[in-house]
């Protein structure tokens, strides 16, 4: 685990280096949305989705024993998954979504700038993950560029992330079962992370029977990532999450914990996590990293 917690802390460094180096290239004549984008994206945070996209490219390169993780390529993919993940978190804060003031510990974007500001960083940083991903320096084959773009437009749209986001929204008036709490889940949240490892996979050039296997993997640990994250917001602490926790309760909102309980809860990210690390299995030590990172994902305690 020691190995794994120091690949993953390095991941993050080089993730950050790289979305520093794309920032530093955007045009000055915003300058505060821009240091508004840097702000939500740049405030730390453990770059799981990065990790995703990193270790699935790494795992792609055993096969042809190439290095294209090594090179900007991958970096670039995780940056752009990142700018994505920071936009979505956002909008999740604004007032009219889950009107939170804190993130990971510090003030959200639209309490440290103001709620317009807040608004266009989240535009632009959404814009600017898929021009990372459609310039060249990402991937040589145009072909591939545009399977990136396509899978983060699918995982973040309507029949993803901001689908989920809706249906999220109006489970605040009606109470969901556990299957439409699922589906809204692996929408919302799921989505994203299956992306993540997709598009690792993909600027790896995996085969596609490499390709198949992380997406099962992935899948099961979307759904694993949300349980515990219902886990957190119904027993976590706010200082250790950095943000505040209970707002499911609050707001009356169906959650995997209040369906299932709490112990039910635990067995099922358990559970699914065994089930992506299976999916893995037979690349052995080389996917090792990924494997960590799905029991990292249901052990955090933020």
């Amino acid at each position: 685990m020691t190995d794994f917690t120091a690949q993953l802390a390095t991941d993050a460094d080089q993730c950050a280096d790289m979305l520093d180096m794309i920032f530093n290239a955007q045009s000055m004549q915003a300058p505060r949305l821009v240091d508004a984008m840097r702000y939500a994206v740049l405030n730390g945070g453990k770059r799981m989705r990065a990790g995703l996209v990193l270790g699935a490219a790494r795992l792609a390169a055993t096969e042809s024993d190439a290095s294209t993780y090594i090179d900007s390529r991958a970096l670039r993919v995780a940056a752009a998954l990142e700018c994505l993940h920071a936009y979505s978190l956002i909008h999740d804060d604004l007032p009219a979504m889950d009107d939170a003031d804190t993130r990971r510990g510090k003030s959200s974007c639209h309490i440290a700038y103001d709620e317009a500001t807040a608004i266009l960083a989240g535009d632009a940083l959404q814009t600017l993950a898929f021009e990372i991903l459609a310039d060249d320096a990402t991937h040589p084959d145009p072909a591939v560029r545009v399977a990136l773009v396509t899978t983060l437009a699918r995982a973040s749209g309507l029949a993803g992330m901001a689908g989920g986001q809706m249906l999220d929204l109006q489970a605040e008036t009606r109470t969901l079962t556990l299957a439409e709490t699922e589906q809204m889940q692996m929408m919302k949240t799921g989505a994203l992370i299956v992306c993540a490892a997709s598009c690792g996979a993909l600027v790896g050039e995996a085969s596609s029977t490499l390709v198949n296997a992380i997406v099962a993997y992935a899948d099961k640990l979307g759904l694993a990532f949300q349980i515990a994250d219902d886990l957190l917001d119904y027993d976590g602490d706010s200082d250790g999450m950095g943000k505040p926790v209970g707002q499911d309760a609050i707001k009356g909102k169906a959650s995997f914990v209040t369906l299932m309980g709490v112990a039910k809860a635990k067995t099922e990210a358990t559970s699914l996590v065994d089930n992506a690390q299976m999916a893995l299995a037979p690349w052995q030590d080389a996917a090792a990293y990924l494997r960590a990172l799905a029991g990292f994902a249901v052990a955090r305690r933020s």
